[in-house]
């Protein structure tokens, strides 16, 4: 098996999807399984995965710095609240603060993460997402 150099903001972005998983007190199999969907995705190991959660880094000063990073992290997030169906207000809390943290305007975080939302929950992927956003 090919050994792939995981990233510290790789890293990041999947500890940010545990903690997005657990916040509504509710770790649900869907969203677990969504979790090592979205490794394998990014060919990460099961075993990289396990690690990269029981071994956790300080993830605050790591934040994507490309738009294109920026909306694929959030898209990922979303389709982690999404997982089981329901969006709880700490989800949505959650939510918010990582638009913020990824450096959106205030006036524009409840939009974004509406649409975020709406996205999801009717099926549009990554690649239709950042088209819309760039036109």
């Amino acid at each position: 098996m090919e050994n792939i150099q995981i990233t510290e903001n790789l890293k990041a972005h999947f500890l940010r999807l545990y903690q997005m998983a657990i916040c509504d007190d509710d770790f649900s199999a869907l969203e677990l399984k969504m979790l090592y969907k979205c490794a394998e995705e990014r060919g990460i190991s099961s075993k990289n995965l396990d690690e990269i959660l029981l071994n956790p880094i300080n993830i605050k000063s790591l934040v994507p710095q490309t738009i294109e990073e920026k909306v694929d992290y959030l898209y990922d997030l979303t389709v982690m609240i999404w997982a089981d169906g329901i969006v709880s207000p700490n989800e949505y809390s959650a939510m918010e603060k990582y638009v913020i943290m990824f450096g959106f305007l205030d006036e524009n975080v409840k939009a974004i993460v509406d649409y975020l939302i709406e996205a999801v929950k009717i099926g549009k992927n990554k690649t239709d997402i950042l088209y819309e956003l760039k036109n």
